[in-house]
């Protein structure tokens, strides 16, 4: 089978990757995003499983909501929050593994850097 040929986006898609990837260029976010891997959390379970402020968490729900990553169950008195699309998780392991490469080789450089000096 040929390759499948790229096409170049057009702006207004090249500006929604732009802003999707803004959202998920916060540390809190990525973090929520990971305790809600395994199952829907309220606001509650991910203050005590981040460590972060209910307001906090609250503002970063909404966003990642209203990016279409997550959406909210209203159940009695709380809403849970779950995971929309789960290849979200491919991608976030991808860049996870690639930046864990090169840590490794440039901690791998400087050793073999300081072993050159002395």
């Amino acid at each position: 089978m040929p390759p499948k040929k790229q096409t170049q986006p057009d702006l207004n898609t090249l500006a929604a990757v732009a802003d999707y990837f803004k959202v998920l260029s916060e540390t809190s976010r990525l973090q929520i995003l990971h305790h809600l891997r395994s199952s829907p959390m309220n606001v509650m379970e991910l203050c005590e499983a981040t460590g972060l402020g209910q307001a906090n968490i609250s503002k970063h729900l909404k966003v990642l909501t209203q990016a279409g990553i997550l959406s909210r169950q209203p159940k009695g008195t709380s809403a849970y929050y779950e995971i929309i699309d789960p290849a979200i998780f491919e991608f976030c392991d991808l860049a996870c593994d690639r930046i864990h490469d090169r840590i490794l080789k440039q901690t791998k450089a400087l050793k073999q850097l300081k072993q050159l000096q002395r």
